[in-house]
């Protein structure tokens, strides 16, 4: 090499990362994609929001010493069953995965990761979504075993109270999940479960209408029994349903702790 010559330029070294994260919307799907996968591969989450609920409907509908109200029974039964269905799925089931998932430090890991705190309580929320639509799609093919005859008005007024139901109890579980100790969450979820299937107005009627009617699960239950049942939408519970999902919304955006 004679002088005054240079030999070939070495290839500009290239510092941009190998990839970057997907989007938002791509990661939180994936996010309630695997927290639907966990639900119905957990046994216990099975029995509380598919067996069970399979059972009360059938108990319900067949049993005639219970007083479900004023109306075609098997509707009734279905209206309640699903009003039960979305209390296990979107409160106590939430409320107890949420619960053991903050104590283990999970919560904390992925609030730091791509997925970010809104995209995971976003999965969540879409995880509660996707169970509840396998809920209603068995608990209708069990209704009509025991002589629910459904018609798309029905279907379509009981629309706004699942949306609503699912929101309200969604923020209720997630309220208590991040407020207290996972142990104490699982009792008391489990515990409140018990109480608004006895008095809370889902399945059967409650024996203090007035108080049952300014409840969530009171709101969530008169509001599928008019549709399913006289196929109105009621709109005095939705409303009922709306405070309760924005207040306690709310509540969780202040007091919800991650760790």
């Amino acid at each position: 090499m004679t002088a005054g010559t240079t030999g070939p330029t070495p290839p500009a070294l290239d510092l941009t990362p190998a990839g970057t994260a997907a989007p938002w919307w791509r990661r939180t799907a994936r996010q309630a994609g695997l927290e639907t996968r966990i639900a119905l591969r957990n046994g216990e989450q099975l029995l509380l929001t598919l067996v069970l609920p399979v059972i009360v409907l059938v108990a319900a509908a067949r049993t005639t010493s219970l007083d479900l109200g004023d109306g075609p029974r098997p509707a009734l039964a279905v209206a309640g069953v699903v009003a039960l269905a979305i209390v296990s799925t979107a409160f106590t089931g939430q409320a107890i995965a949420t619960g053991f998932d903050r104590r283990n430090g999970v919560l904390r890991l992925l609030a730091t990761s791509p997925l970010g705190r809104s995209g995971l309580l976003a999965g969540k929320v879409g995880a509660v979504a996707v169970l509840v639509v396998v809920q209603v799609v068995v608990l209708g093919v069990f209704g009509l075993t025991v002589h629910w005859r459904p018609d798309p008005v029905s279907v379509l007024a009981a629309v706004p109270a699942v949306l609503l139901g699912m929101a309200a109890f969604t923020a209720l579980g997630l309220l208590l999940a991040g407020t207290v100790r996972a142990e104490a969450t699982l009792a008391a979820a489990n515990f409140i479960w018990v109480l608004l299937l006895a008095g809370g107005g889902l399945v059967l009627p409650s024996p203090a209408p007035g108080v049952a009617a300014l409840l969530p699960s009171g709101a969530l239950g008169d509001a599928l029994r008019a549709a399913l049942a006289e196929q109105t939408v009621a709109v005095g519970p939705l409303l009922v349903l709306l405070v309760w999902a924005v207040l306690a919304s709310a509540a969780v955006a202040r007091w919800f702790r991650w760790e």
